[in-house]
């Protein structure tokens, strides 16, 4: 076979710096231990990412939200649509019940009917659930099929049901790996990012982290600054080329240890289109733009063979700290996918740039 790595990524070193490590901590909340969607208690996440020859350039990655049995124990969920043009698998469940009952992966657009059989096999596979006979699997999906020769659908079922048993608490490794492997973000190299915020007592105290999977364009803004505007790398600038236009798709996962329902989490999901828009991000035509919202409360989780459901949750007049904190980690986890991502060359020689780290840092340092 020719060059192939597959790799089930574990202790993954890092030679990258997030934007907070960079020096410049944005926002006004304070992010967790790792600073990652892991921050919240019992989440976990692995990745698998498919490199072969000059033309595979995909992965999986799969985020666990509690360490129990999700589908006997399912989480209060919600998502949110920013913009419509993509394939997110199991949405209309979700909406309707309120709820998850698998890990959540994310891959590329042609590979969710390979996702999501490996989340069903893997969900079928657990002991206790010989009888089960549906199963809700939530796949989302970015086209990576620049970089990535996306119609030989290199990803399989077991690939998935790897990333999920190796998903691991502590440091998530980001940039080009597991789904983020072939993506493109702002013309620059895309990938995987995660954030964390922990509120203050006197707000709740409360964890949230999120997880993005970043492929989609307009005109960068990191932290309030016009990079893209004064680096003349935007999708309107003239030169640019038609291949290279505005057109992608992101998808955000949020998920906090505040007790909340489905309803409030439609609304923190909202918020997350917000920290998009402040990275320049404008949720074109012909992306999409997808938040999946999950409380991982543990009195709020719903017992499967329950007959009634109690639990107790945020009032609407205590969310707005949450709103908050959800805008500012959704901007650094997308903002951090491009600084620890590599430029890569993949189908047809097609190569995509990293982001040019030096020439955005003195631009940072010189607005301050």
């Amino acid at each position: 076979m020719a060059a192939m790595a597959v790799l089930a990524i574990g202790a993954f070193a890092q030679t990258h710096k997030t934007l907070r490590e960079w020096g410049f901590p944005t926002g006004i909340f304070t992010p967790g231990r790792y600073n990652a969607i892991t921050d919240v208690p019992g989440v976990t996440v692995g990745h698998v990412t498919c490199i072969e020859g000059d033309s595979i350039r995909t992965g999986v990655t799969a985020i666990v939200p509690h360490q129990g049995d999700v589908f006997r124990l399912k989480v209060p969920a919600a998502i949110y649509v920013g913009n419509g043009f993509g394939k997110l698998a199991g949405f209309t469940q979700v909406r309707e019940l309120g709820n998850i009952e698998t890990p959540i992966v994310l891959t590329n657009t042609l590979s969710v009917p390979a996702a999501i059989e490996g989340v069903v096999r893997y969900t079928l596979d657990r002991p206790g659930h010989e009888q089960v006979r549906s199963v809700n699997a939530v796949v989302g999906e970015t086209n990576d099929g620049r970089l990535n020769d996306i119609r030989r659908m290199r990803i399989t079922p077991q690939m998935v049901i790897d990333a999920i048993n190796n998903a691991h608490g502590g440091k998530v490794e980001q940039g080009n790996v597991g789904a983020g492997t072939g993506t493109i973000c702002f013309g620059y190299k895309g990938g995987i990012g995660t954030a964390s915020r922990v509120l203050p007592a006197s707000l709740g105290g409360y964890t949230l982290g999120v997880l993005a999977q970043t492929n989609y364009g307009g005109i960068l803004e990191i932290d309030g600054v016009q990079v893209g505007q004064m680096l003349g790398k935007h999708d309107f600038v003239e030169h640019v080329g038609a291949n290279e236009k505005v057109d992608g798709s992101c998808m955000r996962v949020v998920i906090t240890y505040a007790p909340l329902d489905a309803r409030n989490l439609e609304r923190l999901a909202k918020r997350a289109m917000m920290g998009l828009a402040k990275t320049g991000g404008i949720a074109s035509n012909g992306s999409g733009d997808y938040v999946i919202a999950l409380s991982v409360a543990p009195g709020n989780l719903i017992s499967d063979d329950a007959k009634m459901v109690s639990s107790t949750v945020l009032a609407n007049s205590e969310m707005s700290a949450l709103f908050a904190a959800t805008i500012e980690t959704t901007a650094e986890a997308l903002w951090n996918s491009l600084f620890m991502a590599d430029g890569m060359t993949g189908r047809d020689g097609y190569h995509v740039d990293a982001l040019p780290v030096a020439r955005v840092l003195k631009l940072l340092r010189h607005r301050q």
